[in-house]
């Protein structure tokens, strides 16, 4: 599933896509400043196309490549200051899915 098919997506969507528990993405919301999902009246998370990018940049820093989470943080408050480095979640994305898709073909042969 493309994470741009939609507007909103439930923590329990996005839990799926990167493979977690939704503690773990409740986690990351309080943890990182820039994840702000929306809420409906229940309290249910909504969580947008940019917050999911935004994910991928925390999973890829703090899952693949190990950072703190206080690294992670430092990172991606450098990148806010270098706009010309914000493409990095659209090379992660693409990253991850050819990772899945190497995984898949392994698993088939």
């Amino acid at each position: 599933m493309d994470h741009k098919d939609k507007l909103y997506y439930s923590i329990g969507e996005v839990a799926k896509l990167f493979d977690v528990n939704t503690s773990l993405i409740r986690f990351w919301e309080k943890e990182f400043d820039i994840l702000k999902p929306k809420k409906n009246k229940k309290g249910n998370r909504l969580f947008t196309p940019k917050d999911v990018d935004n994910l991928y940049i925390i999973f890829d820093l703090v899952k693949e490549k190990k950072f703190t989470l206080q690294g992670a943080k430092e990172y991606m408050a450098a990148q806010e200051k270098a706009p010309e480095l914000n493409h990095q979640e659209e090379i992660v994305k693409t990253l991850l899915d050819t990772k899945e898709f190497l995984l898949k073909l392994k698993a088939s042969l």
